[in-house]
Parts: structure tokens; C-alpha cells; sequence
């Protein structure tokens, strides 16, 4: 077998290689698939058809418009203030419950997550509102920059989600049905983090000190009409997204137009929509967006090339000599992806990983149909994903959160803050596992 399947293997090994050089992953990704077309003898025809494929597969697919404009919705949020009064006023809320403050950074991460969708833009954001204050307020450096990088990341999964988007145009699924699956997940990950707060809050409460009663209050709006102000634009932005996904009113690419619109409105009623800020938003909107195309195309052509040279037959034998059942498949496969998180981004491994894995999982048996396994599936890696923002070496919450901790906390202490929040996220995969209807039955149920 190792004979048979040599150049899969070196390519494989050349693109670790390669990562681990620090080089820019699309060129690994879009030089490999050039070495080894000429290493393998690959035709000229299928070269041809390649660029047929890369073209009319990914930068004519009409889901890729939903992108930028969930980008620009997301940026245009993050510098429209919203966030920076919601969490002061659920600040407010839960102001006399230990571990308040930071209950109520996993909150407005969820509610962010469900308007926004950005990790980097999530993680800066509340890094930058909340870090100082908790500090200040003698949260433990471990507990505060934990509950920040694990919040930002809910953005990839709870929708309106970039991750769900490109898996959807990948396994060719319905976009709103991966919406539709991941909501719960998301919303359950969210619960699993505040419940751990607050039994940290009781075991260990010196980390999460209550803040000073006698501080003076910046904000003398009643509390009931301060948390309607500050909840109006998030909740109309997650209501006119997801709602007329989920109602079938619009596709994910009308609604990622009605979500930018909408940013821009709230930006408006904040009075925050200078030139400046539009000028930041758009040209942060155009460099995410190609990168991410950027990723996609060179993927696209080293998974193209490494089917060409026998990758999948490779995986195909792989598995048959596993001698797994349905369900000890789907753990080694999504032990394998939990690995490869800790070294590559997300949109690597969905568009190297499953379109490699994808004929493997159409032939599992879970006792649902093709088409609800492969949702199904979907939401699993999505949440397996997750992680891969929080594992180092690689881990991108983690060096977004360093960034703007300018030296008041070093990256080791941020290594060990993530680790209960990700067996958390495996709890949440494993629960998933266990009972599929947490993911599938929204969908059956709109």
C-alpha cells in the first residue's frame, strides 16, 4: 500500500511541511498542486478541466456573494457601538451574581455570533471591551482571557456562519438547512459556557470577584429600558437574517444583503458612519474576502490533484482496513480533524479534508437518510472546527486575544485559559453524537 500510494502520501507530508515553515498557506496549498500535476505526469486535459472546475465551481458559485457582504455586516457591527453598550448593560444585569461580568461576555458573544458571524472581529471586540474592565475588576487573567476567546468563537458556528456557507456549497446542502441544524449547537455551547461560570463562580470565587457596589454608575437609563435599547439592533439584525433564511423568504445571499443593509443602519442610528469608518470596513471587508477565495481556489486544485494521484482510493482502503462500524468511523474521523486543528485553519481542512472524506460518510449507515446524515455530519465538523480557533500552536483566537493584551498577558497563560472551554466544545460534539436530534430537529421541524 505504501508503494501503491507514495505521491498522496508525500503530498500530504509536503503540505505539513510546509505549514510548519510558516509559509502562506495558499501558496503550500497552490504550489503543491503544481509540483505534484508535473511529479505525477498529470495530463494536460485534466489541467485544463481543472481550471474549468476552479472557475465554474467556485468563483461562479453564487453562495460565495454571501461573504463579503456577511463581512461588511459583521465590521460594520463591531464599529457600531452596539456591543460596547449591551455588555455594560448586561454588565448591569448581572452585576450581583458571581462571575457576572464574565457571564455576560458569553452572552453578547452569542448574541454577536448570531449577528455577525467574524471570529477575529468577535474576539477583538470583546477583548477590547471587556479584558481591562475585568482586570480591573481582579478577574483572573486565566478566567478572563478563556471566556473572551471561547465567546469569539462562537461566531463560526452559531449562523450566520462563513464556515456553514462554504461546507454548504462543498457537500452541495442547502445553506438554510445548515443554519437551521447549527443554531441549537451554538446555543447549547453558549449554555454549556455559562453554567461552567457559575460553578466556577461557587468553587473558586476569588477568580471572579463581584464588582464594587459602591463604583459609580455611568449608566442611570432604568435597566428594563436599557436592555430593550441595547438588544433592538442585534435582535433585528438576527431576526430579518436568519428568519427570512429560516422562512424561506430569502436565500443566504439576499439575506447577507439585507444583514449589510442593516448594519449600516444601526451604524446610522449610532451616528458612528463617517467615511472613515466606511473606508476601514470596506477595505477589511475586500482583504478577508480574498483571502478566503484565495484559500478556496488553491485548495480546490491540490484536492483535485490529489484524487488525480489516488488520494481518495488511498482513504477508501484506509477505512475498509479499519474494520470500524459506522459510529467508530465517525470518532477516528473526527479525532483526525480535531488533530488537524491544531495546525491548520478551517478552511483548509473543509476543502482539502471533506471533499476527501465526503464519499466515506455518504456510505455510513446512522439509520436517517443520505441527506440528513450529511447535515447532520456537517454540524459535527463545524463544531469539531471550533476548536481549531482555540488549540495551539495555531490557535487565531488566541493571537487576536494577545494582540491587544499589549504585554499585560503572557501566551502561556492564554494556552492554559482555553483548555476547559475546549473540553467543553467536546462535550458539546459528544453530545451531539449521542442524540442527533439536537442537531436535526429544527430542520425537520420548519
Amino acid at each position: 500500500m505504501l508503494a501503491e500510494y507514495l505521491l498522496p502520501l508525500l503530498m500530504v507530508a509536503c503540505l505539513f511541511g510546509g505549514i510548519f515553515t510558516g509559509y502562506p498557506v495558499a501558496f503550500v496549498l497552490g504550489g503543491l498542486a503544481i509540483i505534484f500535476a508535473l511529479v505525477g505526469e498529470v495530463p494536460l486535459p485534466f489541467l485544463g478541466m481543472m481550471g474549468s472546475r476552479i472557475y465554474g465551481g467556485v468563483l461562479e458559485n453564487w453562495l460565495y456573494i454571501a461573504i463579503p457582504l456577511f463581512v461588511f455586516m459583521g465590521l460594520m457591527l463591531e464599529k457600531s457601538g452596539v456591543a460596547g453598550r449591551l455588555l455594560l448593560t448586561l454588565q448591569r444585569l448581572f452585576g450581583r451574581v458571581r462571575g457576572g461580568l464574565a457571564i455576560s461576555v458569553a452572552i453578547l458573544g452569542v448574541v454577536m455570533a448570531a449577528s455577525t458571524g467574524i471570529v477575529g472581529a468577535s474576539v477583538v471586540m470583546l477583548g477590547l471591551l471587556a479584558l481591562p474592565v475585568m482586570l480591573k475588576q481582579g478577574y483572573r487573567q486565566e478566567m478572563a482571557c478563556g471566556v473572551i476567546a471561547a465567546s469569539g468563537t462562537l461566531g463560526i458556528l452559531i449562523p450566520p456562519s462563513i464556515m456553514l456557507v462554504l461546507m454548504g456549497s462543498i457537500m452541495q446542502l442547502s445553506v438554510g438547512d445548515l443554519f437551521k441544524a447549527a443554531l441549537f449547537p451554538g446555543l447549547l455551547l453558549g449554555a454549556l459556557y455559562v453554567v461552567y461560570l457559575l460553578v466556577m463562580g461557587r468553587l473558586k470565587p476569588e477568580w471572579m470577584p463581584l464588582a464594587d457596589p459602591d463604583a459609580e454608575e455611568t449608566d442611570t437609563t432604568p435597566l428594563a429600558f436599557a436592555l430593550l435599547r441595547d438588544l433592538v439592533g442585534p435582535v433585528f439584525l438576527m431576526v430579518t437574517v436568519l428568519g427570512s433564511i429560516m422562512a424561506g423568504i430569502a436565500t443566504p445571499t439576499e439575506a447577507a444583503a439585507i444583514g449589510a443593509v442593516g448594519a449600516l443602519l444601526l451604524a446610522v442610528i449610532a451616528r458612528k458612519l463617517k467615511y472613515a469608518t466606511l473606508r476601514d470596513v470596506c477595505y477589511d471587508t475586500a482583504k478577508t474576502t480574498a483571502m478566503i477565495i484565495f484559500i478556496v481556489v488553491t485548495a480546490t486544485a491540490f484536492s483535485l490533484i490529489f484524487k488525480r494521484l489516488g488520494g481518495d482510493y488511498m482513504i477508501m482502503d484506509l477505512v475498509d482496513s479499519t474494520g470500524l462500524g459506522p459510529y467508530g468511523l465517525l470518532l477516528m474521523i473526527m479525532l483526525l480533524i480535531f488533530v488537524l486543528g491544531f495546525f491548520l485553519e478551517w478552511i483548509e481542512i473543509s476543502y482539502v479534508i471533506l471533499p476527501i472524506l465526503l464519499p466515506v460518510i455518504e456510505l455510513m449507515d446512522f439509520g436517517m437518510s443520505t441527506q440528513a446524515t450529511l447535515v447532520w455530519f456537517a454540524v459535527l465538523m463545524a463544531i469539531n472546527l471550533q476548536t481549531s480557533f482555540l488549540t495551539p500552536p495555531f490557535g487565531y483566537a488566541l493571537f487576536y486575544l494577545k494582540g491587544i493584551t499589549k504585554g499585560q498577558v503572557e501566551i502561556t497563560t492564554i494556552y492554559k485559559s482555553i483548555l476547559p472551554y475546549v473540553l467543553l466544545q467536546l462535550l458539546g460534539l459528544a453530545l451531539c453524537i449521542l442524540f442527533p436530534a439536537l442537531v436535526l430537529w429544527l430542520p425537520g421541524l420548519v
